[in-house]
Order: structure tokens, then sequence, then C-alpha cells
């Protein structure tokens, strides 16, 4: 049975999960939710999710929501992406979900997808320095490492990664994270490995 991830392309937490599937091989197809125009705010959408969020995860009678929980049931279904510590696994993915994913996103959001003039310019400048600082601690994390948990990549790879490859502008320069750079070139040589846009239907440039 195929699944179904209602997601769009420009979500870093849909990417999580898509590319956990991509690379994990799962059968999957993705159902375009319009978030932008309100889409996971309807009945029909918040009855599939309460939290009115994306991803949804849909495989018959299962729903799974939250990026890292489809993730953890991906790799675990499949036996693949788990290749290391467990528990450690689980602290990056924990880690990402408060100091990465969860304040890129919010930070991105912030800078390129609110009208130009209601940007918070102190609250940009504010959360800029949390995940500058997040991101030092990943890079310094990566130096002389592969991968982010033992010697294979796992769904902690595909979790810290899921807003690192947009190139909306949000103070991210690869340039200035060697060891981030280079893992994510690892990442995008696996076979499966898709930019969030071609993986996802959702793209700035369908609302300009």
């Amino acid at each position: 049975m195929t699944a179904q991830l209602h997601c769009f392309g420009e979500s870093g937490n849909c990417y999580k999960a898509a590319l956990t599937m991509a690379l994990s091989g799962y059968d999957w197809e993705p159902v375009y939710v319009d978030f932008f125009h309100g889409a996971a705010r309807t009945p029909d959408y918040l009855a599939l999710n309460e939290m009115g969020e994306a991803p949804v995860f849909v495989e018959g009678s299962l729903t799974l929501t939250q990026s890292c929980v489809i993730q953890l049931h991906v790799a675990e279904k499949t036996g693949k992406l788990m290749g290391g510590d467990r528990d450690e696994i689980l602290r990056w993915l924990f880690w990402d979900g408060q100091k990465g994913t969860g304040q890129q996103g919010s930070l991105r959001f912030l800078m390129n997808f609110l009208p130009e003039e209601k940007r918070p310019k102190e609250a940009i400048k504010w959360l800029s320095g949390r995940v500058m600082a997040a991101l030092g601690t990943l890079d310094r994390h990566l130096q002389g490492r592969d991968w982010m948990v033992g010697t294979a990549p796992t769904i902690a790879d595909t979790a810290c990664c899921g807003y690192l490859y947009y190139p909306e502008p949000w103070g991210f320069a690869r340039k200035d994270f060697p060891s981030i750079d280079r893992w994510l070139d690892r990442i995008a040589a696996l076979p499966g490995w898709k930019h969030p846009y071609d993986m996802m239907p959702g793209n700035p440039s369908d609302r300009a």
C-alpha cells in the first residue's frame, strides 16, 4: 500500500519526513497541502490532524503526525536509517525539534513569507542569534565526522538537514559552516535524494 504524505514543498519539517521515505525506499506519494491559503485550518484537515500542521502521514488506517514520529516509523518499519546508537539518534532528533528546524523554520518564515512591512526586526535579530549559535553547535559536532551518528546516514541526518537546502535567505550561508557544507554534499549524493522543491509540490514561485 502506498503511503500518503500530506505536505508542501516550502516546509522543512515536511522535507524531513519525505527525505526519510525517499532514502529508505519507502513506497509513498505526496498530497499537496496549500498551507499558505489556509488548507491546514479547514475542518477536514483538522479532523486529520488536530494541530493544523504538516506533514501528516497516512497509510491505510494509520495516521501519524509530527515529522520525527513519521521518521521513526519509517526507519523502524524498513530497518534503514537507524544504524547507530538509538539514544544518540533520538538526542539529535529532539535537539533538532527545539534548536534546529524548530528555530530555523520560524526565522525563515519571518524573513521571507511575511510582507516586508510586517517583518518584526527585533524578533528576527533575537532569533537569528539563537539560530546561528545552534548552527555552530551542529558544525562543531560534524567536524571529523561523515554523519551525525555512527558511520552511516540515519534519521538524525534527515532531521537536522531539514531547512538547510532551501534557497531563501535567512542568514545561513554554507561557506560559513564548512563541516555542515561537506555533510550536506554527502547527503545530496545519496541515492534517492532530491531538493525539497523537487520532492514535494509547493514552491514560492507558485504564489509569485
